[in-house]
This record gives C-alpha cells, sequence and structure tokens, in this order.
C-alpha cells in the first residue's frame, strides 16, 4: 500500500528556514538509497532548493540536480518543476498544492506553518485517502 507521509512545520528553525527540513528529507532519502523526486511549486523554488542542497555543510553531500538533463537517470535526487517530465520513483517529497502525480510508494508532503497551507494539505490528506494511501502526520 502507498504511504503519504505529511510534516507539518512547527518547530522554529524550519519555520525560518522550510527548505532546510526537505533537504533534510533529500538527505535521509539518499541515506536510504532512495532515488527520489522533489516537486517545487515554481522554477525559483527549485533553484532555491538546490543552492541549499549544495550549503548543508562541508561533510554533507546529496548528489542532486534540476530535473531534465541527460544525466536524471542516475542522479539521487531530483528537483522538478511544473512543466518538466521525470520518470517516476519510489519517493516524491511534494510542495506542491496538489497531489503527486505518478506512482510511487511513498509521498512525502512538506506543509508550511502558514493557515493557507494547512487548509490545503487537509484537501490532499483526504484525496490520498480515497487513492487508498495510509497516510501519517508528523509535527517537525
Amino acid at each position: 500500500m502507498p504511504r503519504a507521509d505529511f510534516y507539518l512545520i512547527d518547530k522554529p528553525r524550519f519555520r525560518e528556514d522550510p527548505l532546510l527540513l526537505v533537504c533534510e528529507l533529500a538527505k535521509r532519502a539518499v541515506g536510504a538509497q532512495q532515488p527520489t523526486l522533489i516537486l517545487t511549486r515554481d522554477f525559483e523554488q527549485a533553484e532555491a532548493i538546490d543552492e541549499r542542497l549544495w550549503d548543508l555543510g562541508e561533510d554533507v553531500y546529496v548528489p542532486h540536480q534540476l530535473a531534465g538533463d541527460e544525466d536524471d537517470a542516475i542522479c539521487a535526487v531530483l528537483i522538478v518543476p511544473p512543466g518538466v517530465d521525470t520518470p517516476d520513483r519510489p519517493l516524491v517529497i511534494n510542495l506542491r498544492d496538489t497531489c503527486a502525480p505518478g506512482h510511487f510508494d511513498r509521498v512525502l508532503e512538506v506543509v508550511a506553518a502558514d493557515p493557507a497551507e494547512r487548509d490545503g494539505s487537509r484537501v490532499r490528506w483526504t484525496q490520498y485517502k480515497k487513492l487508498g494511501f495510509e497516510v501519517a502526520k508528523h509535527d517537525m
């Protein structure tokens, strides 16, 4: 059964830098050898995540790139802005306002502390449940 995990940002360090949580989730995925897609809201967010993943520290390396390159198939983490098609992967980190499209084993929904974002996450939660996903919530 596919799974959808909702990560609700609440802790001050993630409120100040929500992309830090996305980067930490990507780092964990690489550690677990899970090929991952990060679905961004727009190209600017994709670029910001790309830069942030390079900035995790001298001893941390998360192999990643913006999707749309010939090396997409061999890169551990693909950052996917809207309008770019990529093959499905087992793990998706979704930052968009809609449910993640495609076939995957697990989706991680990162939800900011903003009330409007929380309302949107409730809609996605219901949609994932209707699609047969096991859903869970994590306060971050």
